[in-house]
């Protein structure tokens, strides 16, 4: 095979991963989609996606191939933008009625959280927000009720294919919960860029973006864990080498190629921690309904400005690494904000329909959000509620 030093030839960029999970990565390897269930013991999986990709080719064709081969596939796929328990709940009936024996999470990070949280739920007696990541809560789980994931992302943002978690919606608290176990990470990845070609460009950028605050929050979290720090910094560098690329030619497979990578990258190294900037975008998707890619992008430089005192030191060396001129906090938030401007990211949170009328009860979500202990700077309500007015005024000061 011929070199490619600067990762810019698609047909170079194939891998077979042993790491979080196995992960079958390229163009072209949804092909090895039965071939990921049967190494599993599937024979009848049930492919969870959402309304809008349950009827597009991709989803139909792998169908069809599963069928093909042996492996009769189930669809279920009534789930939000941003799921809720109800949804999990009839998933799980469906998987039942079914008689199916595995999980195909198949689609953006809605699906591949709902998709994971009905394989945890498959075989479960206890209700879904009973394992909300809590002290040992996930210690209530059967471990032989949980079904095997295949994961399939077709945006680059989340990196819910490589996480042992799912951001589900309590509609009767209106709080979003992260459920959390160990069996929740999928036997496989079937990461095929070629998936995410299709994906328009503002759903890109605030995907991306996702894909920035994983790495840039686990890189900023207290704690030693250089594995994770090491993973964060390479995925920041490759959204910044081939986000705007992406995002300016969808059909640009190097460029979707490198953003799933870094997509998978950010949930494999926050594994060492979040913050604000998610503590933030939690309560506000749950109130406002708010997509969450998009919302980290629009309160991150506001978090990275909050936090500058215990986090300057670590952007200096994330600047220079980056190549960024001057290497500094100040080199950082420069490129963060240029980004953001470039991708035509709303500046404050009234560009997503945000407004004060509710910030007491967003400043106090937040405080309580499982991200928030993880902030380098500690934040309780009054700290998170400036954070939040910050967003709303545009003072990064």
């Amino acid at each position: 095979m011929s070199s490619d030093s600067n990762g810019t030839n698609p047909q170079t960029l194939k891998g077979n991963w042993g790491f979080p999970t196995q992960m079958l990565f390229g163009p072209g390897r949804i092909r090895n989609l039965g071939r990921a269930c049967r190494g599993l013991g599937m024979t009848r999986p049930l492919l969870v996606t959402d309304p809008g990709l349950a009827a597009l080719p991709m989803v139909t064709g792998a169908l069809a191939a599963n069928e093909a081969e042996g492996l009769p596939t189930g669809l279920f796929s009534a789930v939000k933008p941003n799921p809720v328990g109800r949804n999990v709940d009839e998933g799980v009936a469906a998987y039942r009625a079914g008689g199916h024996d595995g999980v195909i999470a198949f689609g953006g990070g809605s699906a591949l959280d709902c998709g994971k949280a009905i394989a945890l739920m498959a075989g479960q007696s206890r209700p879904l927000f009973d394992f909300e990541d809590k002290g040992d809560n996930w210690k209530r789980v059967d471990p032989a009720g949980v079904a095997p994931i295949v994961a399939v992302p077709t945006t680059a943002g989340t990196g819910s294919e490589t996480g042992r978690a799912s951001v589900i919606l309590d509609e009767d608290t209106h709080i979003k919960k992260i459920i959390f176990h160990p069996k929740m990470m999928p036997g496989t990845v079937v990461s095929d860029p070629e998936l995410t070609v299709g994906l328009p460009a503002h759903i890109t950028a605030a995907t991306g973006m996702d894909a920035l605050a994983h790495c840039l929050e686990a890189y900023c979290a207290p704690g030693y864990h250089p594995m994770a720090e090491g993973i964060a910094v390479e995925g920041i560098r490759l959204v910044k080498d081939w986000l705007p690329a992406a995002v300016q030619d969808g059909s640009n497979l190097a460029a979707r190629s490198h953003m799933l990578a870094a997509a998978s990258m950010g949930s494999t190294a926050f594994q060492k921690g979040l913050g604000a900037i998610h503590s933030l975008s939690h309560p506000i998707g749950a109130l406002y309904d708010t997509h969450h890619g998009l919302t980290n992008a629009v309160v991150m430089p506001y978090v990275l400005a909050f936090n500058r005192p215990a986090i300057e030191e670590k952007m200096t060396r994330l600047a220079a690494w980056l190549g960024l001129p001057s290497p500094s906090f100040a080199a950082v938030q420069d490129w963060v904000l240029a980004l953001r401007a470039e991708l035509g990211i709303p500046e404050r949170l009234d560009g997503l329909g945000v407004g004060e009328e509710r910030i007491e009860e967003i400043a106090v979500m937040a405080a309580e959000d499982p991200t928030a202990p993880t902030n380098p700077v500690p934040a309780g309500a009054a700290e998170m509620r400036r954070m939040f007015e910050t967003a709303l005024t545009g003072r990064l000061a």
